[in-house]
């Protein structure tokens, strides 16, 4: 099943939808209460152009669709998992109170290695057309 894997594939291409209501989540299960997320007066008397989401969210909301798909139906052989992550922050995700913010992920096969059945994923991660996370890569191993 590894030999379908191919260079340039894609294996998720979506768009995530984060709203303030996500961010207050987020802080909650992370412990990560920083005003920068959730108060825009704080965020402006920083710098930010607005309530940005936390980096770490933004990564999570990125790889989860790989996740997804190493477990699912379309996995290379009998599902896999995450063996690396690595991404650069590049921009924030500025997270409107009323529209929220669209982060679009696409994930494609840059590099496989069938003999150690690994790859390597490049996720194209923007917000409002433009990269929040540069040069991120997920390594992914399977069974």
């Amino acid at each position: 099943m590894s030999a379908a894997l191919e260079v340039g594939q894609v294996v998720a291409d979506v768009t995530v939808t984060l709203s303030r209501d996500s961010l207050v989540r987020y802080a909650g299960a992370s412990g990560d209460f920083n005003p920068i997320h959730y108060r825009d007066d704080v965020a402006a008397s920083v710098g930010l152009p607005g309530v940005i989401a936390h980096g770490m969210l933004t990564m999570g909301t990125a790889v989860a669709p790989v996740v997804d798909w190493l477990g699912g139906p379309e996995a290379p052989g009998a599902g896999g998992w995450v063996v690396d992550y690595q991404a650069k922050f590049t921009r924030p995700v500025v997270v409107d109170p009323t529209d929220g913010a669209e982060v679009s992920l696409t994930a494609t096969v840059a590099e496989t290695d069938p003999e150690a059945k690994t790859a390597r994923v490049d996720l194209t991660v923007k917000f409002a057309d433009k990269t929040v996370l540069g040069k991120a890569q997920v390594r992914v191993a399977w069974a």
